[in-house]
């Protein structure tokens, strides 16, 4: 694999409407990236001056007491009550583990990487980094004769961008048919715990979905969006045990370990549901507001009903949107960052300061368009 099978990064393209959008008197509301602008909750940052003194070598399988802290954390707010401690693995944030999945998994030429036809870009670069096809197909009708040479499902609920939840019922098909062709299947949840007017968010490992057992399935979820720790690199994947070990093995390998005291961080923070309800309620107000100037705008919302961004569109193509906002100071994300079927549509991060969100409300265009 070389670089030359990658595409381009797809945010060098947004910098010039970025560079716009600074040029207006009040400022750029940037809601094109989403990434946390709120602090980190103090019981966490306590955590982590805690564990400062670490002089040693930390454990890439992660500390006992943070694996454990993991399963409880889906028994209380996943409704998973029988994940096993052994089948729990920090990350160095989800992105990295999305981008190096198929290469851990012993994923190469001729194996086919399933994902949403939109989606996360990190999906179909990490199939390229392993050397494997990436194809983007949203149900198990459109990857036809290529099923046989399926090896990893991806899939992500709620969904990035467009905040799609997957019920029940879905997610059980999408288990069901990946065991049958012997592939697995990895559900990005990142978003879980920011479901909007209460929709039930179902993790892959609930056992409504899985029958009970977790076998070829692996979940990847990560702190960076309901407890602002991003800056951290704070997450995990967790599921079938030895799926994990099989990771575990080439991580111990290749060094690729959480520090220790981010480990106390993130066992902290996951036993802490208080900073989270607190971190929902800021998105939720802001969320309100956003929904507002969305439909004062004219854009219609899509899906959406959870995560951290509204899926918009004019039904006008994408970069036509993106140029009209940045003209008033406001930026936000072309859908055609994740693919060709985002085209038409834009997404807008919640992930704005109070302060910011409340200036949209003067950068309504009038009449005229101005």
């Amino acid at each position: 694999m070389t670089t030359r099978n990658l595409p381009d990064f797809p945010w060098d393209r947004l910098a010039p409407f970025g560079d716009r959008a600074r040029q207006h008197p009040g400022g750029i509301v940037d809601m094109s990236v989403g990434t946390p602008v709120d602090p980190t909750p103090e019981v966490v940052q306590r955590a982590l001056a805690a564990a400062a003194d670490a002089p040693g070598y930390p454990l890439t399988y992660g500390t006992p007491a943070l694996r454990e802290a993991v399963a409880a954390w889906f028994a209380r707010r996943r409704n998973v009550p029988d994940l096993d401690p052994a089948g729990v693995l920090p990350t160095i944030g989800s992105k990295e583990l999305v981008a190096w999945l198929p290469t851990l998994l012993g994923l190469g030429a001729g194996d086919v990487v399933m994902h949403p036809q939109v989606a996360y870009p990190t999906y179909d670069v990490g199939a390229r980094l392993a050397g494997a096809t990436p194809l983007a197909a949203d149900g198990t009708l459109q990857v036809g004769p290529a099923a046989g040479s399926v090896k990893l499902v991806w899939i992500n609920s709620p969904g990035n961008p467009h905040g799609r939840v997957l019920g029940v019922e879905h997610l059980k098909k999408v288990v069901a048919w990946a065991r049958s062709i012997g592939a697995v299947v990895a559900s990005d949840e990142c978003y879980a715990e920011l479901g909007w007017d209460g929709v039930r968010v179902p993790s892959i490992l609930d056992p409504e979905v899985c029958g009970g057992s977790h076998e070829g399935l692996l979940v990847v979820y990560s702190t960076s969006k309901q407890s602002n720790l991003a800056g951290y690199r704070a997450a995990f994947t967790a599921g079938d045990p030895v799926l994990v070990q099989r990771i575990l093995e080439i991580r111990k390998h290749a060094g690729m370990i959480v520090p220790w005291p981010v480990q106390e961080a993130l066992r902290v923070a996951l036993g802490d549901d208080e900073h989270v309800a607190e971190q929902r309620e800021r998105y939720r107000r802001r969320r309100e507001l956003v929904r507002e100037w969305l439909v004062a705008e004219g854009l219609k919302v899509d899906h959406s009903e959870a995560g951290l961004y509204f899926w918009a569109t004019r039904d006008e193509p994408c970069w036509d949107t993106v140029a009209d906002l940045a003209e008033r100071g406001v930026l936000v994300a072309p859908g055609d960052f994740y693919g060709p079927a985002g085209a038409r549509h834009v997404r807008i991060a919640l992930t704005v300061t109070d302060e910011r969100v409340a200036q949209l409300a003067g950068r309504v265009a009038g009449p005229d368009g101005s």
